[in-house]
Parts: structure tokens; sequence; C-alpha cells
């Protein structure tokens, strides 16, 4: 039943990728939505070996560009690109292989276990050599996110978090190169954030590209390569987060007086709203 979300006939699997090869990109992008212009020029790439954060207050066009990225949502001006071809030229179960998203809610209508809702990950292998690998990829999966303990549970019944870390596990099931998460640490505890960012670090240094939403700058300033900070539908800035993340820049686009420090034992940035003494 899963599996007959895609055509059973045999697909070409997807070519390697390369060291720091761009695996999807905007070029001057424009988005609009009900009649307003969500995005102008945006150009941003996501790059093999990487995280790239996409950062920036409530309405400043995070989701949709990541949408955008994942050849979800179409272009109004400018270009998006997945592997070097146009976003459109590709079908759906192709780009299935290449490109995993995580939305911000996973909404199911029936109380699927959870076992099967992170096999649902593996429906675009169907009919592939790859299509082997389906129960190690689940397994690991569910080992990554923590969500094993509670594999045999109908996903209606989890908490906020828990949904969170199997949606998570469905998207690491599905193993593609490009990976692209939407506020994944929104409903999570402190632990499991850490977790969350943990795996996009190793995801990463294992070759894939790494796109996530995130509104806490600190997880961004700790794990991400790039940061890419949006305002207004707009790209503020771009670039490491030791080099981007600056006093004035963060005061500036978030509307909010904040401090950036060095932390005492790495000196990686730590940043924080001023408050009154």
């Amino acid at each position: 039943m899963i599996k007959s979300l895609f055509p059973s006939r045999v697909r070409t699997l997807p070519d390697p990728v390369a060291p720091r090869e761009v695996l999807a990109a905007t070029e001057d992008l424009g988005v609009r939505l009900g009649g307003r212009e969500v995005l102008c020029d945006v150009t941003v790439g996501a790059r093999a070996g990487e995280v790239l954060a996409l950062v920036g207050p409530n309405g400043a066009g995070k989701s949709t560009l990541l949408a955008a990225l994942a050849a979800d949502l179409p272009a109004s001006s400018g270009a998006v690109r997945v592997r070097d071809r146009p976003a459109d030229a590709w079908t759906a179960a192709e780009l299935a292989l290449h490109r995993a998203v995580l939305p911000q809610s996973a909404q199911l209508s029936f109380p699927f276990p959870v076992l099967d809702v992170v096999r649902m990950g593996r429906a675009p292998w169907a009919g592939t050599p790859l299509e082997d690998e389906d129960d190690a990829a689940v397994t690991e999966a569910l080992e990554a996110t923590e969500s094993g303990a509670f594999a045999e549970r109908p996903f209606s019944a989890l908490s906020g978090g828990e949904r969170a870390r199997v949606s998570l596990a469905r998207v690491l099931a599905q193993r593609t190169p490009l990976i692209l998460l939407d506020e994944p640490t929104a409903a999570l505890d402190l632990r499991h954030q850490e977790l969350v960012l943990r795996v996009c670090r190793e995801r990463a240094a294992a070759g894939d590209a790494v796109v996530v939403v995130l509104h806490d700058l600190g997880l961004a300033a700790a794990y991400a390569d790039r940061v890419t900070v949006l305002q207004d539908g707009s790209v503020a800035a771009e670039g490491r987060p030791a080099e981007v993340f600056t006093e004035e820049l963060l005061t500036r686009v978030y509307r909010q007086p904040v401090e950036v420090l060095p932390h005492p034992r790495t000196g990686a940035v730590l940043i924080f709203p001023k408050r009154p003494a």
C-alpha cells in the first residue's frame, strides 16, 4: 500500500554526489503568494557536505525558500535548479530520489504505527536495486532519532516532540543526498534539539547537503557551516555564523537589541537578547 505512492517501474538511480556539489540552488528567486511578494531576488545554494541554516524573524520567507529549494513551490521570477536541472524539469518520483523534505507539521489521517510512517520514506526506492536497503534504513533512522522505543505505537498517539522525531526518521530513511528540514527542533526538548542538529552534522559529514530552518540562533551558530539571514523576503546576509552573526545585523533584522559574545571555552558565537540588568 505504501509503495503504491510511486510507480513500480524500475527507475534510474541518482548519479553519485561530488564533494561540495551544489544540489539545489536559487538565482534571483522571486515568489508571490496570494498576490504578495514573499521572496525577492534571493540567491542561495545547498552544497554537499554542508549544513546551511535559514534564519530570520517570522514572515521573513524561510519556509517559502525551503519549499522553493525542494521544487515544491514554483518561482514567480528567477530560477530554481536541483542538481543543475531546472526544478520544473523533474517529476515527483525523480525528485523523491534526490531530496527529502520535513515540513513544519506532519498530518496523518489514519493511525499508522510509527514503523509504517518511517517506512513511508522508503517508498521512492521501490523498483530500484536499493529497495533491499529498506529494513536497514528504517532501523537506522529509528535509532538515530531515538524513536525505536515506540515503533509499534500509533503515530496519532504520540506527543508533539515524539511526532517530530518520527517525522525526521522518515526523512532520514529516505536516504537522499539533499535533506530539507523546516523547524525540526520547534517541538523538542533540549536533549532532542541537540540530537537533531548532531544528526544534521553527521549527514553533512557523510556528504549530504542539509538545509534547515531554525529560530534558535544559538543552534545555528553551533552547528551550521553557513547561514542565510532573511529579512522581509530578501537576503540580509550570508556566510559563516561567526562572520554573519553580529550585534548590528541581528539587532536590525530582528528589531530587538542583542549581544553577541564568544563562548568562554570554545570561542563559539553566543547570542542573547539585551535585557535590563
